[in-house]
């Protein structure tokens, strides 16, 4: 099943409730929020507050993305704010396996995180217990950066494995996603789609994301 998850990095923080609504009208059935703390990445954005006011405007599960150093330390906030998924960076985490049960712990998904130069095979020995698998298509700080092809690779190399060991994590893609390269993603075995400069960047939220929506499912089902 093909999700839209938009991105609100890319949105007018003065109309957040009425973005998200529309981004949510136009098929977004998850709502990405990227947390950065301007250490693991050179950018500062939102906290556990901004969450909480989020939590209230929509219904929708909230994807949020924890790119930030020491996530043990603020994953129970997160959680309490209504985070619905919660995901961590293989790089930013010592101890792997201990953080991805204490997001279980607090009753979300839990995901991991890759870096475009981080290979999947670090994720080989906690594969059975992510929820989800988001695969960084640009390096992470930034929105509106270009797609990086070479993550393709992951994308299908994360699905080979999936099929070969039984697992049921899914496979999430973010940075770049637009009506150029959504395609490839979607072929390539992405099923969750974080899209934040194509659905808020110009227009409106919901035409776009349903143009986008509209065109991952067509890809769908070209897949071999």
């Amino acid at each position: 099943m093909i999700e839209l998850a938009p991105s609100i990095l890319s949105a007018d923080f003065a109309h957040l409730a009425q973005q998200v609504e529309g981004a949510v009208a136009g098929g977004g059935s998850v709502i990405h929020v990227d947390i950065m703390d301007g250490h693991f990445v050179p950018n500062l954005t939102i906290g556990p507050v901004v969450v909480k006011s989020l939590r209230k405007a929509t219904r929708v599960p909230l994807d949020c993305h924890l790119m930030i150093e020491n996530p043990d330390q603020y994953i129970p906030e997160f959680a309490e704010a209504g985070a619905d998924w919660i995901s961590v960076h293989q790089e930013a985490c010592r101890h792997l396996n201990r953080t991805l049960h204490l997001i279980k712990s607090h009753e979300c998904l839990a995901g991991v995180v890759l870096n475009p130069a981080t290979p999947v095979e670090t994720l080989s020995e906690v594969l059975d217990i992510v929820d989800y698998v988001l695969v960084m298509s640009v390096n992470p700080g930034f929105g509106a950066q270009k797609f990086i092809p070479g993550t393709l690779r992951k994308m299908k190399k994360l699905a080979e494995i999936r099929a070969a060991r039984g697992y049921s994590y899914r496979i999430e893609v973010d940075g770049g996603v637009g009506l150029e390269t959504v395609g490839d993603v979607v072929r390539a075995g992405a099923e969750i789609l974080v899209a934040g400069n194509a659905v808020f960047g110009k227009g409106d939220p919901k035409a776009n994301a349903s143009a986008l929506l509209e065109a991952a499912r067509s890809a769908s089902l070209q897949r071999v």
